[in-house]
């Protein structure tokens, strides 16, 4: 071979094995000498398949718990009644196919829908199951051909073309039984049901009212007989008589009770949770009551025609055909589709959170609230939302804990492993006095005696100054062995004899060579202090409601009931804190494998 392909073979190696274009794969000892430290730990670390899976499981949690929040604000007053313990998913608005384009009317109940047919078919979809064993979907047989159907909280009405009455679902509080003197009656013009409470209005103006009157004191006095409709929320009774005049049907002094006198002759009325609201003849509106967003009044909205009252917005049809909402809009209640407004709707059905507009097709366009994609608690609040701010409140103080632990740690255990002897001796044994602590009992006895004294902020930051003082011992014990077998290397005998001082050898250069060791305990400790917060809230005295924490939503599933029935409340923060625990342990068996990759073939 000449001398030329030599030197040139011989540079084709040496780029091969600066650059990797090698056949023969090199041994670890080999690789060792040509790669730092760190990238050998990181190059383990990637190869262990279950570590790198679960770094990836933490890592979309932890991402997941840091966006969500800073997006979506919680508001830890929120308590909604009528949302309570409301199964995950999509369907609350969910149409059936048979009923599309055959709509005669629907009614909107708080978690679940009520259609009837032209052919006088009765549907009922979404949220239906009121309790374990009441379910609105059950649909009393023989009911004939159902013209009017009214959905209340947790019941149904339906009116047939014989002016016979139906009703079903949860009957606690006698919603469910119709009136004697009313079965009777056969010139029934409209049915209503609320909040416990069923009402029915006559063609002469009588009013019928059954049900929970100890909620709603239902007075009609001398407006008997003069009623044209009327409108039902949680608290009270609007009415409207024949002649125009908007009327209280409620005994107890309400907000909407005190009606307007200046609004003239009005034609439709509606009823949201804290207000009233009329359109008079000449198409506008006025709205009254304890306001708390903006709401159009007479001046600024004309040409409507009805209205629509939610629990907390509004919907009106105009002159025109178009359609227009206000009012809060925490579920998209109040954002009309620009597809309605460009389809010709002949009526708009609005309740609770929920919006129907039915075209001239008989086809439903819908809008609002359609579900929880994790369900809600017994407040009312979504889940998700509460798992995601639940999750950042644990992860910090289980960060902030394991910092406040691993930094008392180091000082600890690196001089105490430095110096030895009195000062090993004395700083070891107060180490072993707070490891010997029962932790969970004085945890919880400190935060009785204190944490009624001080407000929440400082509730929580106290609880992560004490798991942080009282998990140190294990980390300085570590950091003092590792220190130990370091202290009597060369380079540090070397940093003595330079005249480097004692405090710049122990933490500029051992702690830095003990550094992977370190990152790998406080990994495992991040894990460990994440579920004694959880335990700690779990228990009552950690983070309190209404503030989430994994720990105290699990603190609210203890029943019997709630694990049986309302399984996604527990099910879901357990699988979020168990997910993270357990990722971040085997994130921390992958840190120390790497670190030691000989310790698996001892």
């Amino acid at each position: 071979m000449s001398k030329e392909n030599k030197a040139k073979k011989s540079r084709v190696s040496i780029l091969g094995l600066l650059f990797g274009n090698r056949k023969k794969q090199l041994s670890f000892l080999e690789e060792e000498q040509l790669q730092s430290p760190m990238r050998t730990v990181i190059k383990n670390f990637v190869a262990n398949k279950v570590a790198m899976v679960s770094l990836i499981i933490f890592l979309i949690i932890f991402l997941s718990v840091l966006i969500y929040p800073a997006v979506n604000h919680i508001d830890l007053t929120y308590q909604e009644q009528t949302q309570q313990n409301v199964a995950p998913g999509f369907n609350m608005m969910k149409v059936p196919k048979k009923l599309q384009g055959n709509i005669k009317e629907i009614s909107v109940g708080s978690t679940f829908s009520v259609g009837v047919s032209n052919d006088g078919e009765v549907f009922v979809w979404g949220k239906t199951k009121i309790t374990s064993v009441i379910d609105v979907k059950d649909i009393p047989e023989n009911m004939g051909k159902v013209v009017q159907v009214a959905a209340g909280a947790d019941h149904v009405l339906a009116l047939n073309d014989q002016g016979e009455l139906f009703a079903w679902g949860n009957s606690r509080n006698k919603q469910c039984a119709i009136p004697e003197n009313l079965k009777t009656v056969k010139n029934i013009k409209r049915i209503y049901s609320g909040f416990q409470c069923s009402a029915a209005v006559t063609e002469d103006g009588n009013v019928y009212f059954w049900g929970n009157t100890g909620i709603i004191d239902f007075k009609i006095g001398e407006y008997q007989g003069q009623i044209d409709k009327i409108a039902i929320n949680s608290q009270g009774v609007l009415g409207l008589t024949k002649d125009g005049q908007v009327v209280s049907l409620t005994a107890n002094e309400l907000a909407f009770s005190r009606i307007p006198e200046e609004m003239g002759k009005a034609v439709d009325i509606a009823l949201t949770a804290q207000t009233g609201a009329a359109v008079t003849e000449d198409g506008k509106v006025y709205v009254w009551g304890n306001k708390t967003k903006t709401i159009h009044e007479g001046e600024t909205l004309e040409g409507v025609v009805s209205i629509e009252g939610g629990r907390y917005h509004y919907t009106a049809m105009l002159a025109n055909g178009d359609v227009v909402a206000w009012g809060h809009d925490d579920f998209g209640q109040s954002s009309v589709p620009s597809k309605v407004n460009k389809a010709n709707v002949t009526t708009v059905y609005t309740g609770y959170y929920q919006n129907y507009a039915i075209t001239d097709s008989g086809k439903a366009i819908t809008w609002g609230l359609k579900g929880y994609i994790l369900g809600t608690d017994n407040y009312g609040r979504d889940v998700l939302s509460r798992i995601m701010h639940g999750g950042r409140m644990t992860m910090t103080i289980g960060a902030i804990a394991i910092i406040i632990s691993v930094t008392i740690g180091i000082i600890i255990g690196g001089v105490s492993g430095y110096f030895g002897g009195k000062v090993d001796m004395i700083l070891m044994r107060i180490a072993e006095i707070v490891y010997a602590l029962p932790f969970l009992p004085f945890a919880m006895t400190l935060s009785a005696i204190i944490g009624n004294k001080i407000n929440e902020t400082q509730r929580i930051a106290l609880i992560m100054v004490i798991l942080g003082l009282l998990s140190w011992p294990g980390d300085a014990r570590l950091v003092r062995a590792q220190v130990l077998a370091e202290r009597n290397k060369e380079f540090v005998t070397a940093a003595r004899a330079v005249g480097v001082r004692q405090k710049g050898i122990i933490f500029r250069h051992i702690i830095p060579n003990v550094v992977s060791v370190i990152i790998v305990s406080a990994t495992l400790g991040f894990a460990s202090a994440m579920l004694t917060e959880s335990g700690l809230s779990f228990l009552g005295f950690g983070v309190r409601e209404p503030r989430p924490t994994w720990g105290n939503m699990l603190n609210g599933c203890q029943s019997s009931t709630v694990i049986l029935q309302y399984w996604w409340r527990w099910v879901f923060p357990s699988i979020a804190l168990g997910l993270s625990t357990i990722s971040i342990n085997l994130i921390g068996d992958g840190l120390r494998d790497a670190v030691d990759p000989k310790a698996n073939e001892r």
